[in-house]
């Protein structure tokens, strides 16, 4: 039998975004779980990079872990569980305001549910270049470009993006390949003209294998590419710039309204076209950031609350009812976690490593 457990908010995607807007509903004092499939794309990152006070030496995954400790000790429900349909309670009626979340295990209900299901890259066709992935092959130049600076690094496309994306990282370092992989360019006729009067090398060989650097290292960095005419190439790193799919097939089977580009279309509050329905991250705009991942679902986790809250109550609402509704509106045992937090002297989350070390 399928549990059918009632939330107030239902979090589907457990990545910086979704995890975050979790955090603050459930300290806002909403009843909150987040369902996720395992392995998700944040947790596959090796290390992590620009987030405001955290070392390099932290992976996602690590970061990630810390996270679902966060929600469990606040009083919010974790579910290792891949999302099957979110869907009105009573079918696509206008009144039918409440969802139903069905996972693969579980089948809960929702007042407001927020999709976080992010993106996936669309990798190289170079099956020996994605064991270097984090390590050498990577996807965002905002996030890595500083990995290869000053270093022999390539670019893998072949349109306007791939082509200004490996003039823009001649910002870190002199010596650019932009890799077509035995395709024709599409670029413009204008980037054309601009790249070429950039000191980067077009190379149109068909990539056929990687190497490491050390043929020893457990974890070997990546150390060049050999290509079908025989010839081999050092690098440090490199892109492969063949765009992103986003992930909206459970938000669009709702009705969840799409952008030209595909992402999800949200107001200022990260509210999706479907009231009640709040999507946040990546699969809204896929920026590829962290950080703007995680704005979002603060966004997204106070927005909910202005939507959620019982208090302030509008006067003539209370003079309909003829008397004001019991405070405090947040639930029993959620009120009480708030007060044996508040006695705790350490709390989930990262503590180290020491900033002196």
């Amino acid at each position: 039998m399928r549990d059918r457990r009632a939330y107030e908010v239902v979090v589907v995607g457990g990545g910086p975004a979704g995890m975050t807007a979790a955090l603050y509903a459930t300290r806002l004092g909403h009843r909150t779980a987040v369902f996720e499939k395992e392995g998700g794309r944040h947790a596959a990152v090796s290390h992590v990079h620009n987030l405001y006070g955290v070392s390099e030496d932290v992976s996602g995954q690590e970061l990630a872990a810390h996270a679902v400790a966060q929600l469990e000790e606040y009083g919010g429900d974790y579910h290792l569980d891949p999302v099957d349909e979110v869907r009105r309670t009573g079918g696509d009626g206008e009144g039918d305001s409440r969802f139903v979340v069905e996972a693969t295990h579980a089948t809960v209900e929702a007042d407001r549910v927020v999709f976080a299901t992010g993106f996936t890259d669309c990798g190289p066709y170079v099956p020996a270049l994605q064991r270097f992935d984090g390590r050498g092959m990577f996807y965002c130049l905002h996030c890595d470009a500083y990995e290869v600076g000053d270093s022999p690094a390539f670019v893998l496309g072949r349109d306007d993006a791939a082509a200004t994306d490996a003039m823009l990282l001649l910002n870190f370092t002199a010596e650019v390949d932009l890799l077509l992989d035995g395709d024709d360019p599409t670029w413009s006729d204008e980037t054309d003209r601009q790249l070429a009067a950039h000191p980067v090398e077009v190379v149109e060989a068909d990539v056929v294998d990687a190497y490491p650097a050390d043929v020893d290292a457990e974890d070997p960095w990546l150390g060049g590419l050999t290509f079908g005419d025989g010839s081999e190439r050092d690098y440090h790193g490199g892109f492969a710039m063949y765009g992103s799919e986003y992930n909206t097939s459970l938000a669009a089977a709702l009705g969840c309204d799409l952008a030209e580009d595909g992402a999800i279309e949200v107001d200022a509050d990260q509210e999706t076209s479907v009231d009640g329905a709040y999507a946040v991250g990546d699969v809204t705009h896929g920026q590829n950031q962290t950080v703007l991942a995680m704005a979002d679902g603060a966004s997204a986790g106070m927005a909910l609350h202005r939507d959620l809250r019982r208090f302030p109550v509008p006067v003539d609402e209370l003079e309909e009812r003829g008397s004001t509704p019991a405070a405090p509106a947040a639930a029993s045992d959620l009120r009480a976690r708030m007060r044996l937090l508040r006695r705790r002297e350490t709390h989930a989350g990262l503590r180290g490593p020491d900033p002196r070390r």
